[in-house]
């Protein structure tokens, strides 16, 4: 099938050459279940979307809350059948209140639209919901205090298939400290209803080293395959 303009420029910010997406086949599915921790019980965890937006914007559960601009929760469609969830918000998000909106969210935005989807269709989140000082890595007392909110959102969207993006999201969403590149490639279970769950490269890593740019395409197609799989109602974690 032809591309249009518009997807083979979405590929070529993959740095994906065009005959790519016909050729490469998708990994093969190796299923490895991370639990993570259970669903929470927090005040977060019964939330609709409307009160867990305002319970995000006036929390003040760890110390972020002082130096934020204001609190980034999440964007997209809220039945989407695709999650991405990030580490933290960055300046331009912090900014902004929306998450990925700078040049690695560009990237994140090309990836999507590389699958064929809108970044409207999908649903982004962080695992944190405030920037941490300086971008630094978030910390475990912070992402705990974030927890409840994201596994709530996790439970209100229902999404078929969730996309770590990065190291940090991926250990924390997996309660893991295995290394990024032993995640990916592998069908992860989340939680107690055992969400697949995919990990793939951050963009911004990606922006520092354009080199595995092609691997996180690799990651995409794998997505999307194991989607179709999902979708098809075969059993994709053991």
């Amino acid at each position: 099938m032809a591309l249009d303009p518009r997807h083979a420029a979405y590929l070529d910010a993959l740095g994906v050459d065009v005959y790519v997406r016909r050729d490469l086949p998708a990994p093969p599915v190796t299923p490895a279940v991370g639990s993570g921790p259970e669903a929470s019980t927090g005040e977060g965890a019964t939330l609709g979307w409307d009160a867990l937006r305002q319970a995000v914007a006036a929390c003040t559960r760890c110390e972020l809350h002082a130096t934020r601009i204001q609190t980034v929760f999440g964007v997209g469609d809220v039945n989407a059948r695709w999650m991405f969830i990030g580490e933290a918000p960055g300046a331009d998000e912090d900014r902004q209140g929306e998450p990925f909106v700078g040049r690695a969210g560009q990237l994140l935005t090309s990836m999507i639209k590389a699958l064929g989807l809108r970044r409207e269709d999908v649903y982004i989140a962080n695992v944190l919901k405030c920037r941490p000082p300086g971008n630094r890595d978030p910390r475990p007392e912070e992402a705990r205090a974030c927890r409840d909110y994201l596994e709530r959102q996790i439970e209100l969207v229902n999404p078929a298939l969730i996309v770590a993006v990065g190291r940090i999201a991926a250990q924390n969403l997996l309660a893991t400290d295995t290394p990024l590149a032993r995640l990916r490639n592998r069908v992860h279970a989340l939680g107690a209803k055992r969400r697949p769950l995919l990990v793939t490269y951050h963009p911004a890593y990606l922006l520092r080293s354009p080199g595995e740019k092609r691997k996180a395409w690799q990651d995409l197609l794998f997505a999307r395959e194991l989607l179709g799989r999902i979708e098809r109602g075969e059993e994709v974690v053991s």
